[in-house]
């Protein structure tokens, strides 16, 4: 098989120490040189390195290596793993900004500050590839061009494109906190407060019993009969 086993010289040594294998074989199996196995075998190579079980390994089994001891011809075959590991995710390095736009960053640096304030800086130093002491200088004003920077959108300086640009305006949105409603009692509207209560209305009988100028001629009834018993 073209795949060589893990720590091919730890394996060789031990292979040639605990089988009866031919060089040939060994130097097949590790995908080493014959004459590299040759020299471990007589102790002019590998001086110090602990040979490694293949089989405790799961590359190799008994009676594969059996096999290979009773036929010289034979060659090992590696034994497939029964681990699977996945495969290495690919590390982004800092975004490489062309040395012709380099000078263009700070004024980028300084559109994202006023225009997008909720955006973090690890967030700034991904749109643009700067560090994090540019980025203060530029908030801070203490940046050695601060007085010539004028702001400019990194998407139009080709820093970055629109697509990167609105996922981190988002993300940062998402990740602002909300500010939490009041729950508690709130004070009533100008308009309620204001209002002036209705007011009261009697209707057609009341204003019957209450009619002022039938209440005064009774009174006066009276008073002219009380007059008469008196005289």
């Amino acid at each position: 098989m073209s795949n060589a086993p893990l720590m091919p010289k730890a394996t060789a040594v031990w292979l040639v120490d605990n089988t009866a294998l031919t060089f040939d074989q060994v130097a097949d199996f590790t995908k080493m040189h014959p004459l590299e196995v040759r020299a471990i075998a007589d102790g002019d190579a590998a001086q110090g390195i602990k040979g490694m079980d293949p089989i405790s390994t799961g590359q190799l089994t008994r009676d594969e290596i059996e096999r290979g001891e009773k036929d010289p011809n034979y060659r090992l075959k590696l034994g497939e793993s029964k681990v699977v590991l996945p495969p290495a995710a690919k590390k982004k390095g800092p975004r490489y900004t062309p040395v012709s736009r380099r000078h263009e960053r700070p004024s980028a640096i300084l559109w994202l500050v006023r225009n997008h304030p909720e955006l973090k800086d690890a967030q700034i130093m991904r749109l643009v590839g700067t560090t994090k002491t540019t980025i203060a200088s530029v908030r801070d004003r203490t940046h050695w061009n601060a007085s010539t920077l004028t702001p400019m959108d990194p998407v139009t300086l080709g820093l970055c494109s629109q697509i990167e640009l609105d996922f981190e305006v988002q993300r940062a949105a998402k990740e602002k906190p909300v500010p939490a409603a009041y729950g508690g009692a709130t004070l009533l509207p100008a308009s309620e407060t204001t209002k002036k209560e209705p007011e009261f209305e009697p209707s057609e009988k009341s204003e019957d019993d209450l009619n002022v100028d039938a209440v005064f001629a009774k009174l006066k009834n009276i008073g002219g009969k009380r007059q008469d018993e008196e005289e």
